[in-house]
């Protein structure tokens, strides 16, 4: 208590900023929750709906295929962590472990690729995916995921940490460079490859901007293009959208909560260099 008492300037800045940051998941609930007679508006806000409801799920449900939406962004999803994890791992092993003439302007254009944003990049990809025929295609969905700057630059920290001699004593046994990677290293950066799942799964499936370019059959719609045709089709009535948004969120949620300890101790891990 006494402790308590004498950092309360700190716990208090703590908890203010705990509800900044759930404050519009909290709202988005509450708004989903919400009947016909509850005002969306109201001054001040209603927090806690009057009559509470589970009508708006239903009706986001019977209005939109959401299931088969749910399917095709959790095959992008599944898709774009596992391409990532393995191309960015053997791109980070080599920026590592390998000694090559261009490596130095390998890395830097790396960080180059990091400053720029991806609608600069947009249309060069979209020609690459037209190009490759995967206009509706999940592969193409998952093109601009397949291997990131950030997940290459995070591997790299990663094996740049493992001990030498390790990979030196594999090499006096024998074991090629490919059986070095798979088998003495990956399982040494499981955290990072946590790390980097997660920040995959996430940006994979919330991205709306690429599958609205890419795609035009409903039939290949993942749930961010699902819960925009919420606002269009049905009068943009919020307590659907927010209903649409929990729907998507779930899923995410539940990938967080299950990897968090690999997720906070990977960060840990590829910001130290041992």
């Amino acid at each position: 208590m006494s402790r308590l008492l004498r950092h309360w300037p700190r716990y208090l800045a703590l908890c203010a900023w705990g509800l900044f940051t759930i404050g519009p998941f909290l709202w988005l609930l509450s708004t989903a929750l919400k009947g016909p007679a509850d005002l969306l508006f109201a001054n001040p806000p209603q927090w806690v709906p009057a009559t509470p409801t589970l009508q708006n799920f239903e009706r986001v449900l019977d209005s939109q295929p959401m299931f088969s939406y749910l399917g095709n962004s959790l095959a992008v999803a599944v898709l774009a962590v596992l391409c990532n994890a393995c191309f960015a791992s053997m791109a980070g092993y080599a920026l590592a472990r390998l000694e090559f003439r261009s490596k130095p302007l390998v890395f830097g254009a790396l960080l180059a690729s990091m400053m720029l944003p991806f609608q600069l990049l947009m249309i060069p990809v979209y020609q690459l995916a037209l190009t490759l025929g995967l206009r509706n295609t999940v592969l193409g969905l998952v093109l601009p995921h397949a291997c990131t700057a950030f997940g290459v630059l995070l591997m790299r920290q990663a094996f740049d940490s493992i001990p030498k001699a390790l990979e030196e004593a594999a090499v006096m046994e024998g074991v090629g460079r490919w059986r070095i990677w798979a088998y003495v290293c990956l399982p040494l950066v499981r955290p990072q490859l946590a790390t980097l799942a997660v920040f995959t799964f996430i940006a994979a499936w919330g991205d709306f901007l690429w599958p609205l370019i890419l795609t035009d059959d409903p039939a290949r719609f993942t749930l961010p293009l699902g819960v925009n045709r919420l606002a269009g089709l049905l009068s943009l009535d919020w307590r659907l959208v927010a209903a649409g948004a929990i729907f998507s969120l779930i899923p995410v949620l539940a990938m967080f909560a299950l990897s968090q300890r690999f997720f906070i101790d990977g960060a840990l891990k590829g910001a130290v260099k041992q």
